[in-house]
Formats: C-alpha cells, structure tokens, sequence
C-alpha cells in the first residue's frame, strides 16, 4: 500500500490514468511492471470501458474525486467527520452507479 493512495481507489485510478498518459504517480513503478496488462486495453479509456469504471470518470476522462485532490502532495487523510461523510457519500454514489452500469451491461448480454 502507498500512503499517498491508501484505499482510495479515485486515487488509484488516477495513478492508471497517469500511467496511460506516460506520466509519473506514487504507483507508476508498480503499473510499470504490469505494463503488458495494462497494454492489453489499448488507452484509459479502454480500461475504463472494460472494467465498467465509467461513472468515476467525466466525459474528459478526468477522474470525479471522492474529495478535493492535491496531485498526491499530502497523504489522503479525513479532516473531520463532515469530509469523511463526504467521501463515503462518493463512494457509495459510484457504487450503486456502477452496479446499474453492470446489471445492463448483463441484461444487454443476454439479450
């Protein structure tokens, strides 16, 4: 684990974004070594597709951040009750965002 990600996976999905992009990120070295993996979805949007991670992007394909994000020049940490609430709030949101993304990916599947 990075502590300049922790368990944040908007933060974590930044990193991949960066690694796409050819930049440098607190896990640039670990994405680097799976780079085949990684090739395998051609681009971010490609991964982004693939994984079905649509909802944590915007239509730029820049991440929706649970919280205000400092370009991993702090360490992700919770000020106080009312930004953690904020950030479980996201969480949850893409969640059950995602969950419908998936259950019609299924439906669309089957049909």
């Amino acid at each position: 684990m990075n502590s300049f990600i922790d368990d944040r996976f908007d933060l974590t999905l930044e990193c991949i974004r960066l690694f796409y992009a050819g930049q440098q990120s607190p896990l640039y070295d670990t994405l680097k070594r799976y780079k085949d993996f990684f090739d395998l979805f051609k681009n971010f949007k490609g991964f982004i597709d693939f994984f079905l991670l649509n909802d944590l992007v915007d239509d730029n394909e820049n991440i929706k951040f649970y919280l205000p994000f400092d370009n991993f020049k702090t360490r992700p940490s919770f000020a106080d009750i009312e930004e953690y609430l904020t950030y479980k709030k996201g969480v949850m949101n893409f969640i059950k965002a995602r969950n419908q993304r998936i259950d019609n990916h299924a439906n669309q599947q089957t049909t």
